[in-house]
């Protein structure tokens, strides 16, 4: 039978002077190229608190507000991983994150560095189409509040 992770996608956004900005991370563990937050949901936390622990850990960032959206896929890895064993991929709920923008310190075990990126140079800059619907919902949804 084949087994997908179950993971979040967590958008972080943070607003300045009316203007919003995404935080992109740059990926090095699995592979290499900028992407948003995300992680696997631990046995027995909910997609919301995964939503929030995820953002936090990656970011260092406090997140102020959690926000599900309706948007849900699934996709396989390209290869099995190590520390992904008998996984042949991942399923995921996306999520917007609110923080401040301050000082970020990214998970150095994942990410080898961060941007603040306006929407265009975000959906530009991420590699995955789910990861540009991703963008694409969440900033439709900001530019309406």
């Amino acid at each position: 039978m084949e087994k997908y992770r179950r993971a979040v996608f967590i958008v972080i956004y943070a607003r300045e002077k009316n203007k919003i900005q995404y935080l992109i991370l740059r990926r090095k563990h699995h592979w290499v190229g900028w992407e948003f937050s995300k992680g696997g949901i631990n046995r027995f936390e909910s997609k919301r608190c995964a939503a929030r622990r995820e953002a936090g850990e990656e970011s260092g960032l406090k997140i102020r507000k959690v926000k599900r959206f309706d948007y849900k896929g699934k996709y396989k890895y390209p290869k099995e991983f190590p520390d992904r064993k008998g996984l042949i991929g991942q399923t995921f709920t996306l999520f917007a994150a609110e923080a401040k923008k301050e000082r970020v310190k990214v998970d150095r075990k994942e990410h080898s560095g961060f941007r603040w990126m306006t929407y265009k140079q975000a959906v530009k800059n991420v590699k995955f189409p789910n990861q540009k619907k991703s963008l694409r919902i969440v900033d439709k949804w900001l530019m309406k509040k």
